[in-house]
């Protein structure tokens, strides 16, 4: 009998950091699938055993959405739509061509400035808000944040920047097995050549300590390690030059490991408490430890590999391939939440009861962002959008809305909500 063994590893499209330590940001993503095959004699079939010991069925898990109605979206009624709007015609981009988007991406061509009425008309008509659940049936889940971060950097390696980034290195493979293996759909493999064996590519560890092919495939030097290991977790930034002039630099591949939370591994080894893990706690023990710095890094084995992207572009790409929009994106797990669609997402502030609600657009993925009601919210960029997206760790609820016509199929367990 020909059998398979497959292992998967976590990746980013960019592997984020989210405090349950955000996007290699944005994003992310794919996971590393390495496959051995063995060859065994046929063994003789083997006879049912009685079906009074046979276990219980199964229970399937609960539909991830519910028919929900547009009343039970908190603030709804006076939510302003405007700034989601510019963030919805980015989705568009996208979503126009595709089946079940056409109509409602075609409506858009004939509005002109339309104001809050006229918007919440044009998603009230097109759109049907449909509630997310977790598994359990739970309608609650975490809403962290992510951010595009600024280094100071320089194209060559001085006495303060030793730090490189890379680009993606040439001996990286990236396998597509979706047309051999249908299951695998959306799912690559990566890896090194051995000899005629694919094996997993280098840990960070091992990257960090120049056992990789890596010379002259650096991008960009910068001046502090954590600082670099956080933009590898939010995906992308820019590099303040010597002379002043910023670059921005994004997600382009990954290594296939596992993403591994930096700040769980303090708060399990003692070093910080549960409330003082966010980014900002985690920077501080850095500048307290810097001996204990580089242990702590390898512990996430997880590894960003960037691209420079034209200075043109008004913010960072997300995994939907169009400029995030500040405040206004998510990352989201897009095995549940389709990229491109609205989400009305209930929330609050960081470190608030403050409520924060308003639509937004899944535009982005991230290798820690998994779960149906889970989302990482786009703060923007510089310092003030950091402190906001280092706290952030708050409960929230979500609503995506599906155009009339292309709405799930609930047949499994769905729910409908009533007032």
């Amino acid at each position: 009998m020909f059998c398979i063994n497959v292992l998967l590893y976590n990746a980013r499209n960019a592997a984020r950091e989210t405090f349950v330590p955000a996007a290699a940001r944005r994003a992310a993503l794919l996971p590393l699938i390495l496959l051995a095959a063995c060859v065994a004699p046929p063994k003789p079939p083997v006879a049912p055993p009685p079906a009074a010991i046979l276990p219980p069925a199964a229970v399937p898990s609960a539909a991830p959405f519910a028919v929900s109605k547009w009343e039970m979206l908190p603030d709804w009624q006076t939510t302003d739509l405007q700034p989601a709007w510019a963030a919805f015609l980015q989705s568009c981009r996208t979503l126009k061509n595709k089946p079940g988007w056409q109509a409602v991406c075609g409506r858009t061509e004939g509005m002109a400035q339309p104001d809050n009425a006229a918007l919440r008309t044009f998603f009230e008509e097109g759109f049907t808000p449909y509630q997310v659940f977790n598994p359990d049936g739970s309608s609650q889940g975490l809403i962290t944040g992510y951010y595009e971060p600024k280094l100071a950097g320089s194209r060559v390696r001085t006495d303060r920047f030793r730090y490189p980034l890379y680009a993606v290195p040439d001996d990286l493979l990236t396998i597509d097995l979706s047309e051999a293996y249908p299951q695998l759909k959306d799912m690559r493999l990566r890896g090194r050549l051995q000899g005629r064996r694919v094996v997993p590519y280098y840990n960070r560890a091992e990257i960090d300590n120049g056992k990789t092919a890596l010379q002259g495939r650096e991008l960009f030097w910068v001046d502090n390690a954590v600082e670099l290991f956080f933009l590898q977790i939010q995906g992308s930034g820019r590099i303040e030059l010597p002379d002043g002039s910023l670059v921005k630099v994004g997600y382009a591949e990954q290594n296939g490991h596992p993403y591994i939370s930096i700040g769980k591994k303090l708060i399990e080894m003692g070093e910080l408490k549960a409330e003082e893990a966010s980014m900002q706690g985690i920077k501080r023990w850095a500048e307290q430890h810097p001996d204990k710095l580089g242990a702590l890094l390898a512990q996430n084995p997880s590894y960003v590999f960037f691209r420079e992207l034209p200075n043109g572009l008004s913010a960072p790409l997300g995994a939907l391939g169009v400029p995030l929009t500040e405040a206004y994106s998510i990352a989201v797990d897009a095995r549940t939440i389709p990229l491109g669609a609205p989400v009305f997402l209930a929330t609050t502030y960081p470190n608030t009861a403050e409520p924060l609600n308003r639509l937004m657009l899944a535009q982005d993925t991230g290798g820690a962002i998994k779960g149906a009601v889970r989302a990482d919210f786009f703060w923007g960029f510089g310092e003030q959008a950091g402190a906001r997206a280092g706290r952030m760790k708050q409960s929230g609820q979500m609503w995506v809305l599906f155009p009339k016509g292309a709405e799930p199929d609930l047949n499994l367990g769905a729910r409908s909500i009533a007032m």
